[in-house]
């Protein structure tokens, strides 16, 4: 993810509507559901370090990774702040590179979304795959090609907090996949009234069919258990924004 800079000081006041405990609460049951209730769990683009956190709080051995060292440093303050253990490292998804094996790996919020490139995604499934064990499980989601093209696509967006404005324009690019993402962050001078001091950020999603990923998935030995429609146990649809996918790993990866 190239951006993420400036905008990784105003991620957790802007992303309040995440609802990071609902979603916590949804993959703690998806992992129970699959036999996994402690061991080591990797936190793929972990951000702020706000579900590391929930998921070293549960019991999990987390390490989380970031390809953001903005993100990261929030992480550790974090971490420092509300007393939680967890390991984080600077990585992109498709570099990844452990010490060791995980039990479960997460990664949420359509940050696969911000690979716009088919063979990083390969490679990403790749090196999961590689670095989990047998049985192991691999929970993420993913913006739908419907959201691009039917809700994000060509529209505007505005966060309005006490201190905070921002701006969020969407743009959809001629492959009808992809979405250009520019944002216009507003603070307010602590010294000036009526003085903003503005930051500006620009990175790309990227909307994939669902069966090449399931596809791509099942090249790299991962049994795809479900995908459902975002925080529930239903299947997808048409019109589904956001679709989550469950996927068993079945004997070790060499390659």
């Amino acid at each position: 993810m190239a951006g993420y800079r400036d905008f990784a000081f105003f991620y957790d006041l802007l992303m309040k509507n995440a609802d990071y405990e609902s979603r916590f609460g949804y993959i703690i049951g998806l992992l129970a559901e699959n036999g996994i209730g402690e061991g080591i769990l990797l936190d793929m683009a972990c951000g702020t370090g706000t579900l590391s956190k929930m998921f070293a709080q549960k019991g999990f051995d987390v390490v989380g990774i970031d390809a953001s060292e903005e993100m990261l440093s929030r992480a550790q303050e974090k971490k420092l702040e509300e007393s939680f253990d967890a390991l984080f490292l600077c990585q992109k998804m498709e570099e990844l590179d452990m010490f060791g094996t995980v039990d479960a790996a997460v990664c949420t919020l359509d940050s696969l979304n911000h690979v716009t490139e088919k063979e990083k995604i390969r490679e990403i499934f790749r090196r999961v795959a590689l670095f989990m064990n047998d049985n192991g499980l691999f929970i993420f989601d993913v913006n739908t090609l419907y959201k691009h093209r039917r809700v994000l696509e060509n529209n505007a967006f505005v966060f309005d907090t006490e201190n905070v404005f921002c701006v969020w324009q969407n743009t959809l690019l001629e492959d009808n996949e992809t979405t250009q993402i520019n944002l216009d962050i507003f603070e307010g001078d602590e010294e000036e009234e009526d003085v903003y001091i503005r930051y500006s950020e620009e990175f790309f999603e990227r909307g994939y069919e669902l069966d090449f990923l399931k596809k791509t998935l099942e090249n790299y030995r991962f049994e795809v258990v479900g995908i459902y429609d975002d925080m529930t146990k239903e299947p997808v649809r048409e019109d589904s924004e956001r679709a989550v996918f469950v996927c068993k790993k079945h004997g070790t990866q060499f390659v």
